[in-house]
């Protein structure tokens, strides 16, 4: 067990390029499909501990996470350090910091809006709508924004968030 380090995207890609490491994407799948990097391994975070003990990996080889921008890079290094002899690493700043060096992606001509931006874009226009009704005389209205406001933050800090799931089933979602 090693403790988990940031690495810059040039040195994964370097890593990657001599064939030294394993590089999986914990993104969503349709983030994934968007566009990822050529090498990576499609492995979501809600199940990265499950899928991770399937990979034959040997000790000798350095796994690097990734993810949009590091964040949940980081949140699958923590599970995996303690089940893995691997050397783990994170791309800091993940696939904006990838895109950012000038590095080859994969794209999807055909890229969707995904998910989380689509929860974006219906709460902030949900809370922008209540908030002019509020300033229209309406003070329901701003009870209900803090009420979305206070859901959106628990979605954030538990990583389970209803709209998303139902706009995962949406037709304009499905593959």
């Amino acid at each position: 067990m090693t403790t988990p380090q940031n690495i810059s995207p040039q040195q994964a890609n370097e890593w990657l390029a001599a064939g030294e490491a394993v590089l999986i994407d914990v993104r969503e799948p349709d983030e994934f499909k968007a566009e990822h990097i050529a090498y990576a391994l499609s492995l979501p975070l809600s199940n990265v501990n499950i899928t991770f003990q399937q990979l034959e990996l040997t000790s000798k080889q350095k796994v690097i996470f990734q993810c949009a921008r590091g964040k949940r890079g980081e949140q699958a290094c923590s599970i995996i350090t303690n089940n893995s002899a691997c050397a783990i690493h994170n791309i800091e700043g993940g696939l904006e910091a990838w895109k950012n060096a000038g590095l080859p992606l994969i794209s999807s001509s055909k890229a969707k809006l995904s998910i989380f931006r689509q929860v974006q874009i219906i709460v902030g226009a949900l809370v922008l709508i209540l908030v002019l009704l509020g300033f229209l005389g309406q003070m329901w209205a701003f009870a209900l924004a803090g009420a979305i406001g206070a859901a959106l933050a628990i979605a954030g800090l538990t990583g389970w968030c209803g709209l998303a799931i139902l706009l995962a089933k949406a037709p304009w979602n499905k593959p």
